[in-house]
């Protein structure tokens, strides 16, 4: 399957390949660059076919209709509101869905960190569609990288297509995996985390909400956020607790409990435990 001569209203730049190397070898700029970008709308028979692996990180966010994409792992559907992220050197193929073909915005990614920051973000053959929450803030760094790159292939230009680049990945590493319901059930889980720092939430009660076991919750919970849920809790407490010491004078004893630790000799051993300082000692450093 071929890409057609066109798509109306497509719009495409190719950075010649000397001057990826070129930017890719001067001081400042060796992380990453965007290689290729485009928006195709309605792009009927679209489609790429790649047995011989490329360098680039493929980024494509369907934002109408739908498509599909292949790697070593098997087919994919892609539908509106998804992001399809393959990393480099691996065989693939993605395309338009015959009846609905999608619109999409796009990039090529290359550079020495794109492929470890992808793995360490699960972006991965295994698990290549995501769908963000918000899909719109994606799309807008992708509008921008184009933008950039079709201004013109100084230093400057590329530097910001890049900005913008990493920009949209970091996002979508945040969102994590949303191909099921999963992540769905673990996003309303951190909420909650969120909004009740200084309740006693335990681990079977966030189960239960989810009506899961224990244990199956915990694991999902573990394989989307990085971190069980007890270390997650801790770490939500710790950040409210710096933001108290430094905005406020309340003692020390006051921010335990306003965080959820009533035995404010817990809360220091926490504290100390989480940053290799008590939290007087941090509140006395010079910050900002």
């Amino acid at each position: 399957m071929l890409i057609p001569d066109g798509f109306p209203g497509q719009r495409m730049l190719v950075l010649p390949r000397p001057r990826v190397r070129e930017f890719l070898q001067q001081p400042g700029t060796t992380r990453l660059v965007v290689t290729d970008s485009g928006y195709f709308p309605k792009a009927d028979s679209h489609g790429r076919r790649r047995t011989t692996p490329i360098a680039q990180a493929i980024v494509i966010a369907c934002v109408e209709g739908s498509g599909w994409c292949e790697t070593e792992a098997g087919r994919f559907p892609v539908h509106q509101g998804q992001v399809v992220v393959i990393p480099p050197r691996h065989p693939h193929a993605y395309g338009a869905d015959v009846d609905n073909p999608w619109t999409l915005w796009w990039f090529h990614a290359a550079g020495p960190d794109v492929e470890t920051f992808l793995a360490a973000a699960g972006m991965t053959v295994e698990n290549p569609v995501r769908r963000p929450r918000d899909l719109y803030p994606v799309v807008s760094l992708m509008s921008e990288v184009l933008a950039w790159t079709e201004r013109d292939s100084t230093t400057t230009s590329l530097n910001a297509a890049a900005g913008a680049a990493w920009h949209a990945l970091t996002l979508l590493a945040s969102e994590r995996s949303r191909t099921d319901e999963a992540g769905d059930v673990i996003d309303h889980a951190t909420d909650y985390l969120r909004a009740h720092i200084a309740d006693r939430v335990t681990v079977p009660e966030l189960a239960a909400m989810a009506s899961l076991s224990t244990s199956h919750f915990s694991a999902l919970f573990k394989r989307h956020v990085g971190y069980p849920v007890l270390q997650y809790q801790t770490m939500l407490r710790m950040s409210r607790a710096r933001e108290l010491l430094d905005t406020t004078s309340a003692t020390v004893a006051a921010i335990a409990a306003e965080v959820g630790y009533p035995d404010s000799f817990y809360f220091a051993r926490q504290f100390k435990k989480v940053h290799g300082m008590t939290a007087r000692e941090y509140r006395e450093q010079h910050k900002g």
